[in-house]
């Protein structure tokens, strides 16, 4: 399998999904609605920080050609085990499915969307190792 979206860029989006993923808890103490009652995963993560890592992540994907994005979130469903190595055509054919939702907004709603990177990387025998900051 090659992949159109360079190996750096998909190593980078990782580091910035763990970023966002490590946030801590928000000491917010008002009496508004209960973030944990909210379908975000990520609500009850300290909102400042939270923000910017999103939005740094939605626009690396956002400078990405769409079936880049498309390629990622198909990497993302083989790391989670929705589609195995063996099955990447389909995964890839339904992650270019127009009538399905964003493949950008998938991608941010998933909770552990760099353990799913990671372990897609893994199935194609590829890893993030020596690259960036994750040697």
């Amino acid at each position: 399998m090659d992949l159109l979206t360079p190996l750096e860029t998909i190593c980078r989006l990782i580091i910035r999904a763990r970023e966002m993923e490590a946030q801590v808890p928000s000491n917010d103490t008002d009496d508004e609605e209960d973030p944990t009652d909210s379908d975000d995963p990520f609500a009850v993560m300290d909102d400042d920080a939270n923000e910017a890592i999103e939005e740094e992540i939605s626009a690396l994907l956002d400078d990405l050609g769409e079936d880049q994005v498309q390629e990622i979130l198909a990497l993302a469903w083989v790391g989670r085990g929705t589609y195995d190595a063996s099955e990447w055509t389909e995964a890839l054919e339904e992650a270019r499915d127009p009538d399905s939702e964003s493949p950008v907004d998938q991608l941010l709603e998933m909770p552990t969307l760099a353990g799913y990177l990671d372990a897609g990387l893994a199935a194609f025998d590829l890893s993030c190792a020596g690259i960036g900051q994750l040697d």
